[in-house]
């Protein structure tokens, strides 16, 4: 240390004050301070502030009451963008093109397809049930002999499809709740497949066999016919309810004036009108475009409507078979 001015000086501060060089990067003149002298203050809110130096980004880290950034700032690397709105539904995924969430959503033709396949369901285990009571009678001895003499049954199985028949038909929670709409579809199944099989008795084996394959050809091709045409049968409700009234009427004719001719007529009536109400029914469970439908909490009722029209169909072609061999 030497005594240099009035001070001690230390060899290891020679440089001192403007003496000490330069450092890189060093800028004497930032910040700039305004004119007066007065110190440059933080922009405050609402002042015009400094461009940000580069790489800033004024929503990194996010802090609260940050949002996206300004415009004019390109993304800065590492910003969080905000997560893509939810939806209802099952999400699979974000799609940025439409701005929704990519899922499984239920709607109107989900539904009515699901609708669909519960009916055709149903309807497949009535026809099932049935004809295996038909074939039953037609083939079995034994059960011939005891329906022949008990016949009490044919009464009694009447009764109770009569009954379930008007509670469904009449009665909206009994066709709507399970497992009431069940008990009451499957007791009335049993009787109408047991009715069946006792008139099916009266014919010969052929003819009844003939008559479910005719009917079932018929059936087949009116439901395609009814998925495929543009036609809307839905409009035809009135009109086919007067058509049944005049079929009754003509029956209640037709046994007074009993004959082969007449019974013919009244068959063939009775299996075009039925043909149509299967359109009709079928339509109506499709529901889209046609201007009336049925609602898919309704395939109990949708069920028994086309169980009925294909029964009905059976039994005029059985009819119609029988009195043209008689």
């Amino acid at each position: 240390m030497s005594y240099q001015g009035g001070y001690y000086q230390d060899p290891n501060q020679a440089y001192y004050g403007n003496q000490y060089p330069q450092q890189p990067g060093y800028n004497p003149n930032y910040p700039p301070q305004p004119q007066g002298g007065y110190p440059a203050y933080p922009p405050q809110g609402g002042y015009p502030s400094q461009p940000p130096p580069p790489g800033f980004n004024p929503a990194y880290p996010p802090q609260p009451g940050y949002g996206q950034p300004q415009p004019g700032y390109p993304p800065q690397p590492g910003f969080a963008q905000p997560a893509p709105p939810m939806s209802s539904g099952y999400g699979t995924g974000y799609d940025p093109e439409t701005g929704s969430v990519k899922g499984f959503e239920f709607n109107d033709q989900s539904i009515r397809r699901g609708f669909i396949r519960k009916v055709y369901s149903i309807l497949t285990v009535q026809l099932l049930i049935t004809l295996g009571f038909i074939s039953l009678f037609l083939y079995h001895r034994p059960t011939q002999l005891w329906v022949k003499n008990h016949p009490e049954m044919f009464w009694i199985a009447l009764g109770v499809m009569i009954v379930t028949l008007i509670s469904m038909a009449c009665c909206g929670d009994v066709r709507r709740k399970a497992p009431m709409n069940f008990i009451f579809l499957t007791l009335f199944t049993l009787a109408q497949a047991f009715l069946l099989a006792v008139t099916s008795a009266n014919f010969n084996s052929q003819e009844v066999m003939l008559a479910v394959g005719i009917t079932a050809a018929v059936c087949l091709g009116l439901t395609l016919f009814a998925f495929q045409t543009k036609w809307d049968f839905t409009v035809m409700g009135g009109i086919l309810f007067v058509a049944v009234l005049v079929l009754m009427l003509f029956g209640l004719v037709a046994i007074f004036f009993p004959g082969k001719t007449i019974t013919l007529v009244y068959a063939s009536a009775g299996a075009l009108i039925f043909s149509i109400y299967l359109v009709y029914d079928t339509q109506l469970m499709l529901g889209g475009s046609h201007k009336y439908s049925i609602s898919p909490e309704e395939y109990i009722f949708a069920a028994l409507n086309l169980y009925l029209d294909i029964v009905n169909i059976f039994l005029y072609i059985l009819t119609i078979i029988g009195a043209s061999r008689d």
